[in-house]
């Protein structure tokens, strides 16, 4: 028998209404756009290419992001989640940790996990509880994910999970002045040659030493 307590808050969730199946296209297509526009343009892109790209309206837009600082927050969320996610399902998945790596990678590539990093500059809330907890989902997820590999023998172990994520960054996001070449074609071809630098055994001494995720966060955020 259900507990009064139990009752009560099942029947004020109840009340509570569920978004429209078009509502949450709309807000997916949204993101989905916004994330493309933002890699050509950056953060300051205009937001009616947003919403053409989206094939909405830009009342539309304004409805479920009120301003450029929400939609900026907001991709990075939808971002981070979905590398997140990949991330997860490559270690359940793929038959051995290099595999599972290797996945989560070119897939974290195409999410265009490198365009976060312009996105995070200027005055983005790096405290917002919401990006602390995607964040720190996404941070258990590469950093197992690379222990796996590394427990395994499969990967080396004189790197961190830091310079794991600094590499995939650099890849996936396009350089200033590099207008003139079509890049997008090379971003698998050159992030598959770093993955296969990772393989142990280590075939040369890297310089430095291994970068954490905290090392990251003291020296960016």
């Amino acid at each position: 028998m259900k507990r009064p307590a139990t009752i009560a808050a099942e029947a004020e969730e109840a009340k509570v209404p569920r978004p429209r199946a078009d509502a949450v296209r709309n807000r997916e297509r949204i993101l989905g756009a916004a994330r493309e526009v933002f890699v050509e343009f950056g953060a300051t892109a205009p937001l009616d290419e947003i919403a053409r790209r989206a094939g909405i309206g830009n009342a539309t837009l304004y409805r479920h992001f009120p301003d450029r600082a929400a939609l900026v927050h907001h991709v990075v969320l939808f971002v981070m989640d979905r590398v997140t996610t990949h991330a997860r399902d490559a270690l359940r998945e793929e038959p051995d940790a290099f595999a599972a790596l290797c996945r989560f990678a070119h897939a974290a590539a195409d999410e265009r996990i490198g365009a976060l990093c312009p996105m995070l500059e200027g005055r983005f809330d790096h405290d917002h509880p919401e990006l602390d907890a995607v964040r720190a989902e996404l941070d258990e997820a590469t950093v197992e994910l690379l222990a796996a590999g590394q427990t395994s023998g499969l990967i080396r172990t004189d790197i961190g999970a830091g310079d794991l994520v600094i590499a995939m960054a650099q890849l996936a996001r396009p350089l200033p002045g590099t207008g003139c070449f079509e890049v997008d074609p090379f971003v698998h071809r050159h992030l598959q040659l770093l993955l296969d630098g990772l393989r142990a055994p280590a075939r040369s001494e890297l310089p430095g030493s291994p970068a954490t995720l905290e090392d990251l966060r003291r020296k960016t955020m």
